[in-house]
């Protein structure tokens, strides 16, 4: 079966690549390379084995995703990761955020539509929810208010799709999840952010090697135990396994609804502070931080009820915490060696 995978490129695109090549998916990788390389390609065949069919595009431009479409009439489904996702770029950039994360999910869902049936895995985030109310989160948990331009873009994502879905053939999964970490094992791809990493891990695995000088810790004043963030973990294979199953469960015809929706998270929560320590573990350096002022848009605490997603999908975390950083750490180290 052929698969599209948007932002296949990037961070979790390019291991779940990975994980569709080793279930034996054709797949079609769709990238702008505006956060990414066509040297993740290398990586991804160093470990499966096998090069996947590239497309350099620009999802904004309609009419090259209607092009994209007549080219590649014979998809089976297609797992969107194409889209901006940096909180605080998103404050500072709203209209960035609105054109690159709702115009792409438009026309990709405009030529889906046509066809007679559209099996449709959506990139969302935990930050749907908002602050929300109860930990650990749930899928029931009510939609709040954004807190930031780019949450707002996942929140209006998720209603187009269920819009959609109600009166054509598509049928999706939205996976929610919170924050991915760590690098395949083999170190052949991981996430390498262009320019200053606007996510925790990479700023500390780059501070680690000596292209910091420290990390900023935004806020200690927060309502948890340390006064810092916390966040759900989460390893990036695993993550990319759950998009497999996902896609799977809708090409099989086992989805309930039109629309499903998945949490994905290891169900733990971990501070900044406690991330620190464990990259401070698994590397043996004592690692350089200092607190600032909070910033806008964070939240104070989401982590993940993962019920559903254990119960139905059959799909559980395998890393811990620790595991997920020394990945991350040793990609970090191969990187900056070669």
């Amino acid at each position: 079966m052929k698969i599209v995978v948007t932002g296949g490129l990037g961070y979790i695109g390019s291991h779940t690549v990975v994980e569709l090549q080793n279930k034996g998916f054709e797949v079609v990788v769709v990238d702008n390379l505006s956060n990414s390389s066509t040297e993740v390609l290398k990586g991804i065949v160093a470990i499966t084995g096998k090069m996947p069919v590239f497309e350099n595009l620009d999802l904004r431009e309609k009419t090259s995703v209607q092009d994209f479409f007549k080219k590649h009439a014979d998809i089976d489904g297609v797992i969107h990761f194409a889209a901006s996702k940096a909180v605080g770029e998103s404050v500072e950039n709203p209209l960035l955020y609105y054109e690159n994360n709702i115009s792409s999910l438009v026309y990709l869902l405009q030529e889906l539509e046509k066809k007679e049936k559209s099996h449709f895995i959506f990139s969302s985030s935990c930050t749907v929810y908002g602050q929300a109310d109860v930990m650990p989160i749930h899928e029931n948990a009510p939609i709040k208010p954004a807190m930031s331009p780019y949450g707002n873009t996942k929140q209006i994502g998720e209603e187009i799709i269920t819009d959609v879905a109600k009166v054509s053939s598509v049928n999706a999964i939205l996976l929610r999840y919170f924050n991915p970490i760590g690098a395949h094992p083999s170190a052949e791809i991981g996430e390498l952010p262009i320019g200053v990493p606007q996510n925790l891990v990479p700023f500390i695995t780059q501070t680690g090697i000596g292209l910091r000088k420290e990390l900023l810790v935004y806020g200690n004043d927060y309502p948890t135990p340390d006064g810092t963030c916390i966040r759900d973990y989460i390893h990036v294979v695993d993550l990319a396994k759950a998009h497999v199953i996902a896609l799977e469960r809708l090409l099989n015809k086992n989805n309930l609804e039109k629309v499903e929706v998945f949490n994905l998270g290891t169900g733990v929560g971990s501070s900044v502070l406690e991330v620190i320590t464990s990259f401070e573990k698994v590397s043996g350096k004592k690692f350089p931080y200092k607190i600032v002022d909070r910033r806008e848009g964070d939240i104070t605490m989401a982590y993940a009820n993962t019920d559903k997603a254990n119960s139905v999908l059959g799909w559980k975390t395998q890393s811990t915490l620790e595991e997920s950083i020394a990945s991350a750490w040793k990609w970090e180290q191969k990187v900056r060696a070669k």
